[in-house]
């Protein structure tokens, strides 16, 4: 059975920082690209970032230059650095990952959520 478990999220104030991260575990080969959406109250789940297993980087616009996220192969996990937090970035934080997993092959998965609200 694999899972990706986040952490890190909570409530911070506007212009503070937190760091998510997200931990895969459980029979895994392979895992290719790793990302993070967010889906706050009444709207659609949307990517934030995204890391392939190679480092190349994608960003949503709304977060570029706040935002990073990064990866350590060694240990299945995948961050998501962001600083200079807005109300705007309170939604739902969900891990995503695209990996080959032993015995069901190649199929992308997610995390349970954590919340990151953004508030004074």
């Amino acid at each position: 059975q694999v899972q990706l478990v986040e952490s890190g999220g909570g409530l911070v104030q506007p212009g503070g920082s937190l760091r998510l991260s997200c931990a895969a575990s459980g029979s895994i080969f392979s895992i290719n690209a790793m990302g993070w959406y967010r889906q706050a109250p009444g709207k659609q789940r949307e990517l934030v970032a995204a890391i392939t297993s190679g480092g190349s980087t994608n960003y949503a616009d709304s977060v570029k230059g706040r935002f990073t996220i990064s990866r350590d192969n060694a240990k299945n996990t995948v961050y998501l650095q962001m600083n200079s937090l807005k109300p705007e970035d309170t939604a739902v934080y969900y891990c995503n990952a695209d990996m080959t997993v032993w015995g069901p092959g190649q199929g992308t998965y997610w995390g349970q959520g954590t919340q990151v609200t953004v508030s004074s």
